[in-house]
Protein backbone atom coordinates (compact mmCIF):
# COMPACT_ATOMS: atom_id res chain seq x y z
CA UNK A 1 0.00 0.00 0.00
CA UNK A 2 1.46 3.18 -1.00
CA UNK A 3 1.40 6.55 1.14
CA UNK A 4 -1.71 8.06 -1.17
CA UNK A 5 -3.72 4.93 -0.36
CA UNK A 6 -2.66 4.41 3.45
CA UNK A 7 -4.01 8.08 4.16
CA UNK A 8 -7.11 7.58 2.23
CA UNK A 9 -7.43 4.57 4.31
CA UNK A 10 -7.46 6.67 7.40
CA UNK A 11 -10.63 7.91 9.21
CA UNK A 12 -10.40 11.73 8.83
CA UNK A 13 -12.47 14.25 10.60
CA UNK A 14 -14.78 16.36 8.15
CA UNK A 15 -12.58 19.30 8.24
CA UNK A 16 -10.06 17.62 6.88
CA UNK A 17 -8.61 19.27 3.92
CA UNK A 18 -8.27 17.72 0.28
CA UNK A 19 -4.54 16.13 0.14
CA UNK A 20 -3.68 18.45 -2.62
CA UNK A 21 -3.75 21.59 -0.15
CA UNK A 22 -1.12 19.79 1.60
CA UNK A 23 0.74 19.89 -2.28
CA UNK A 24 0.26 23.81 -2.24
CA UNK A 25 0.91 24.67 2.20
CA UNK A 26 4.30 23.20 1.69
CA UNK A 27 5.06 24.84 -1.78
CA UNK A 28 4.49 28.06 -0.35
CA UNK A 29 5.78 27.24 3.06
CA UNK A 30 9.35 25.41 2.40
CA UNK A 31 10.48 28.37 0.57
CA UNK A 32 9.76 30.88 3.17
CA UNK A 33 11.55 28.23 5.91
CA UNK A 34 14.53 28.39 3.91
CA UNK A 35 14.20 32.13 3.74
CA UNK A 36 14.19 32.26 7.33
CA UNK A 37 17.39 30.13 7.61
CA UNK A 38 19.24 31.56 5.50
CA UNK A 39 18.45 35.28 7.43
CA UNK A 40 19.07 33.39 10.57
CA UNK A 41 22.23 32.18 9.34
CA UNK A 42 23.12 36.10 8.47
CA UNK A 43 22.15 37.44 11.79
CA UNK A 44 24.50 34.01 14.07
CA UNK A 45 27.76 34.95 11.89
CA UNK A 46 27.28 38.65 11.99
CA UNK A 47 26.41 37.74 15.67
CA UNK A 48 23.17 39.65 15.52
CA UNK A 49 21.58 37.44 18.17
CA UNK A 50 20.64 38.04 21.33
CA UNK A 51 20.19 33.65 22.34
CA UNK A 52 22.41 31.36 21.59
CA UNK A 53 19.01 29.10 21.54
CA UNK A 54 17.86 30.06 18.51
CA UNK A 55 20.18 28.48 16.03
CA UNK A 56 19.46 25.00 17.87
CA UNK A 57 16.03 25.71 18.25
CA UNK A 58 15.73 26.28 14.13
CA UNK A 59 17.80 23.06 13.60
CA UNK A 60 15.53 20.96 16.25
CA UNK A 61 12.47 22.16 14.29
CA UNK A 62 13.73 21.27 11.07
CA UNK A 63 14.61 17.40 12.24
CA UNK A 64 10.90 16.92 13.48
CA UNK A 65 9.90 18.72 10.13
CA UNK A 66 11.72 15.75 8.50
CA UNK A 67 11.18 12.68 10.41
CA UNK A 68 7.37 13.72 10.06
CA UNK A 69 6.57 12.17 6.73
CA UNK A 70 8.96 8.92 7.62
CA UNK A 71 7.07 8.37 10.63
CA UNK A 72 3.38 9.01 9.60
CA UNK A 73 4.10 6.89 6.13
CA UNK A 74 6.89 4.64 6.42
CA UNK A 75 6.27 3.94 10.00
CA UNK A 76 2.25 4.32 9.90
CA UNK A 77 2.34 5.19 13.28
CA UNK A 78 -0.31 7.71 13.85
CA UNK A 79 0.50 8.08 17.49
CA UNK A 80 4.56 8.95 17.05
CA UNK A 81 2.97 10.92 14.16
CA UNK A 82 1.68 13.13 16.66
CA UNK A 83 4.27 13.22 19.16
CA UNK A 84 6.54 14.87 16.03
CA UNK A 85 3.50 16.81 15.32
CA UNK A 86 3.58 18.10 18.96
CA UNK A 87 7.70 18.20 18.62
CA UNK A 88 7.36 20.43 15.49
CA UNK A 89 4.78 22.61 17.27
CA UNK A 90 6.93 23.28 20.25
CA UNK A 91 9.89 23.84 19.02
CA UNK A 92 8.15 26.20 16.00
CA UNK A 93 6.34 28.17 19.03
CA UNK A 94 9.22 28.39 21.40
CA UNK A 95 11.54 29.30 18.54
CA UNK A 96 9.08 32.04 17.43
CA UNK A 97 8.75 33.49 20.95
CA UNK A 98 12.28 34.18 20.93
CA UNK A 99 13.27 35.37 17.40
CA UNK A 100 10.29 37.66 17.58
CA UNK A 101 13.50 40.18 19.31
CA UNK A 102 15.64 39.69 17.20
CA UNK A 103 14.14 40.26 14.21
CA UNK A 104 10.67 40.69 13.18
CA UNK A 105 11.30 39.89 9.46
CA UNK A 106 11.97 36.28 10.13
CA UNK A 107 8.95 35.88 12.82
CA UNK A 108 6.39 37.05 10.01
CA UNK A 109 8.05 34.61 7.31
CA UNK A 110 7.66 31.80 9.27
CA UNK A 111 3.90 32.69 10.14
CA UNK A 112 2.17 30.43 7.78
CA UNK A 113 4.43 27.49 8.50
CA UNK A 114 3.37 28.34 11.96
CA UNK A 115 -0.49 28.65 11.27
CA UNK A 116 -0.41 25.65 8.83
CA UNK A 117 1.63 23.71 11.48
CA UNK A 118 -1.11 24.80 14.20
CA UNK A 119 -3.45 23.04 11.89
CA UNK A 120 -1.78 20.32 11.41
CA UNK A 121 -1.14 19.43 14.89
CA UNK A 122 -4.84 19.29 15.21
CA UNK A 123 -5.81 17.73 12.14
CA UNK A 124 -2.85 14.81 13.21
CA UNK A 125 -3.78 14.40 16.90
CA UNK A 126 -7.47 13.88 15.26
CA UNK A 127 -6.79 11.50 13.17
CA UNK A 128 -5.09 9.64 15.92
CA UNK A 129 -7.75 9.65 17.91
CA UNK A 130 -10.16 8.31 15.19
CA UNK A 131 -8.03 5.41 13.99
CA UNK A 132 -7.29 4.31 18.04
Amino acid sequence: MNYATYYASLIKPDFAPPEMWFGIAWGIIYPLIALAFVLLLKKHFDKKLTSDELMPLFVLNLIGNALFTPVQFLLRSNVLASIVILWILGTLGWFMVRVYKDSKLIFWILMPYLLWVSFATVLQVTITWMNL
